[in-house]
């Protein structure tokens, strides 16, 4: 996202302007007033007497809600103004914008005042990819409306613009003649409301509320969002404003989709992934459990209501595979693409498994786990009976759609992003080795789930056997003898895809690692070739296509660096962890508190700041609940029976922290660190070993 435009968003609808509160969408721009993957609104300039707008200031009021403050002209060092326009507009089903102009002299003024409006309806792939519409769009001036329409046999998308002050409407926009008094003000509410239409026209979706009690229910939810959350208190006052920015960030990607009916989970990110994504909702789940358990069990319900249940090539699905993505648009309605659902990647299954397990250890919630059995089951199943594509025991992926599939099925879905050593780029299938500690943890956790709520002990008997197979036969094939690392992969004939990279994190902390060959593991993370001092890069410096500014070979990611961070606590490296936590927290305080998708690899000592990378989501849900899942790991909570064990260990910059009215089965609870973990955050980093903590237990 441009540092220069403003988003605004609310459950299944956003905007993305520029700093005036203008939109000028080009064909690959993500600029627009969006719903359900369709650009309702291409354009929506404001002008006064002809005249573009000055933004003199930019307010985020809430993230559904901003506010414009601009003076007529542009261009000029000095603007003396006689004229402030003001736009505040909140997001609903569509926007509602409240524009007043004042005028600040002692004579009259004659405006006027036009808002230029245009509708492409864009399919959100469309605007990716550049490609024309094949339907047909009309316009229609009635009632002082302007109402802008698109049709494609049975798929039909409209908007409609009104405003409360009578206006001129043609088919570019409104236009306003008004005199304004000395000093006075003159003031008119735009709606520009959405909507797809079925037979007959019939609103497919519901009606919404008026746009004043919208915004009441939407201040209203935030407020006890946020109250419900714990309290974080500490000496380090940007640590303050990181929690409360991921607090409000997942908040406002809350995503209540069709199919999840009227709970809400964790939408991907902004702009392009404003949708169901099976890995990233449960990832931001398992980061947000100790603050906020409900984006985890509507995750857990609407997934397994749309686990796959037969072959189908075109969607890669498979039976009791998790989706990776759903879709609205249209080129998803007519088949142009396979997301409705599409089931292509091959972490979000095995994932299902890990967070519904984590998800009974911090809330007690056993029925929830009961209810899901025969899903957590179908899941399990998958891993052994369709996932095993190279015959050798381990999950591997080739897609099955080649026109739009993804070719890359893991986290790392670049097309680059799995590689050699030298660059070269293995063949099909290929068995990611982040995946394989998935399936290792699936199976000791739906062990666990076995033996204890499914009433079936010869079933987990079972997958332990297997768990512990797996983990045996992983740690001898994918060992890299000369380098003491794991391989990124292993390739369709077996051979190790030897590239070093940041998914050997992933794999402490789903226990698949050999305990003497941790250390090593960790020597590797905070190394100078992964670790930049901001944090652990994607692929390590000096292989071939290493590049900082890649997107998965070599740029920073927080969630990755998050759950690595918790991995590293796993098998004990507690300072390691709090140097990963406090280079990615350090980071956030640049970017306001609000960690983007990815950020430049460039070493810490060269840039003094960490480097903006050009197109990352921001807000995305992932890097917003990172700052959570780090202050998880420095507190070190977790959840051991009917008991919250806490074990901070902290960077000595950070001082105390009190985390208050942690939420989980035992209530309600409280916790205390001070920074006792010597990390030096300078230019000039040195691995700090070993553990001068002291454990603190709660519970």
């Amino acid at each position: 996202m441009a540092e220069d435009q403003v988003q605004i968003l609310h459950g299944n609808t956003f905007v993305v302007s520029d700093a005036q509160g203008d939109i000028e969408a080009s064909a690959t721009d993500p600029s627009g007033l969006f719903s359900l993957d369709t650009r309702f609104l291409s354009r929506w300039v404001l002008t006064v007497n002809g005249d573009r707008l000055t933004a003199l200031s930019t307010d985020d009021l809430h993230y559904f809600e901003s506010r414009f403050f601009l003076v007529p002209g542009s261009g000029t060092v000095y603007v003396d103004a006689k004229t402030t326009v003001i736009r505040q507009r909140a997001v609903t089903e569509g926007f509602r914008e409240q524009l007043t102009v004042l005028n600040h002299d002692v004579k009259p003024v004659e405006l006027t005042i036009r808002l230029d409006a245009a509708a492409d309806f864009a399919d959100l792939f469309e605007v990716k990819d550049a490609l024309e519409k094949k339907g047909t769009r009309s316009i229609l001036t009635a009632g002082g409306q302007l109402v802008m329409t698109y049709e494609r046999e049975s798929f039909r998308r409209a908007t409609t613009v009104s405003s409360t002050e009578p206006a001129e409407v043609d088919d570019g926009g409104l236009q306003f003649s008004i005199l304004i008094e000395p000093h006075g003000s003159w003031s008119t509410e735009l709606d520009v409301r959405v909507a797809s239409l079925g037979p007959g026209g019939r609103p497919l979706t519901a009606q919404t509320p008026p746009a004043d009690e919208a915004r009441r229910e939407a201040l209203a939810d935030l407020e006890q969002w946020v109250a419900n959350a714990p309290r974080l208190t500490c000496d380090w006052d940007s640590l303050i404003t990181t929690y409360q920015r991921s607090l409000v960030d997942l908040a406002a990607l809350r995503f209540s989709p069709l199919i999840a009916r009227a709970d809400s989970l964790p939408a991907a990110g902004l702009p392009w992934f404003m949708t169901i994504f099976g890995r990233d909702s449960i990832f931001t789940s398992l980061q947000a459990l100790p603050f906020t358990s409900e984006p985890a069990r509507t995750t857990l319900r609407v997934l397994g209501d749309w686990q796959g249940n037969r072959v189908d090539d075109f969607r890669d699905e498979d039976p009791g595979r998790i989706l990776h993505e759903v879709r609205y648009g249209e080129l998803t309605a007519f088949q142009e693409r396979p997301h409705s659902p599409y089931y292509g990647s091959v972490d979000a299954t095995p994932l299902y498994v890990v967070l519904m397990d984590e998800y009974e250890r911090w809330t007690g919630d056993a029925q929830l786990v009961r209810d899901l059995e025969m899903e957590a089951r179908a899941a399990l199943r998958w891993i052994d009976d369709y996932a095993d594509l190279q015959g050798n025991g381990y999950i591997a992926y080739q897609r099955r759609n080649e026109e739009t599939g993804l070719e890359n099925q893991c986290w790392k879905d670049s097309w680059d992003s799995i590689c050699y050593r030298d660059g070269r780029l293995p063949g099909f299938p290929r068995a990611t080795c982040e995946v394989q500690g998935y399936a290792y943890d699936a199976k000791m956790r739906g062990a666990r789930l076995a033996r204890l709520f499914w009433n079936d002990a010869t079933y987990a008997d079972e997958l332990e056997r297997q768990a512990a197979d797996l983990k045996a036969r992983f740690n001898r094939d994918f060992w890299v003898e000369d380098g003491q690392y794991y391989a990124l992969a292993l390739d369709a004939d077996g051979t190790q895809v030897d590239a070093l990279t940041s998914n050997i994190g992933h794999l402490l902390w789903s226990g698949i690692v050999d305990a003497d060959r941790a250390s090593a593991i960790a020597g590797h993370l905070l190394g100078p070739r992964l670790f930049s001092g901001w944090g652990i890069r994607t692929l390590a410096e000096g292989e071939a296509r290493y590049n900082p500014i890649g997107y998965h070979v070599g740029t920073v990611w927080p969630f990755d660096n998050s759950f690595i961070a918790w991995g590293l606590r796993r098998y004990g490296f507690k300072a390691e962890a709090a140097r990963v936590a406090a280079g990615n927290l350090d980071a956030a305080d640049f970017y306001h508190g609000r960690l983007p998708e990815a950020f430049g690899g460039y070493e810490r000592a060269l840039t003094r700041y960490p480097v903006q990378y050009p197109t990352a989501c921001s807000p995305q849900a992932w890097s917003t609940g990172a700052p959570l899942l780090l202050l998880r790991t420095m507190l070190g909570l977790e959840p051991v029976g009917d008991h919250l064990i806490v074990d901070p260990a902290l960077p000595v910059g950070i001082g105390r922290i009190e985390l208050l009215d942690i939420p989980g089965r035992w209530g309600r609870i409280d916790a205390f660190g001070r920074g006792l973990v010597e990390v030096n955050r300078g230019p000039k980093l040195r691995n700090q070993l070993g553990d001068p903590t002291r454990p603190h237990h709660l519970g």
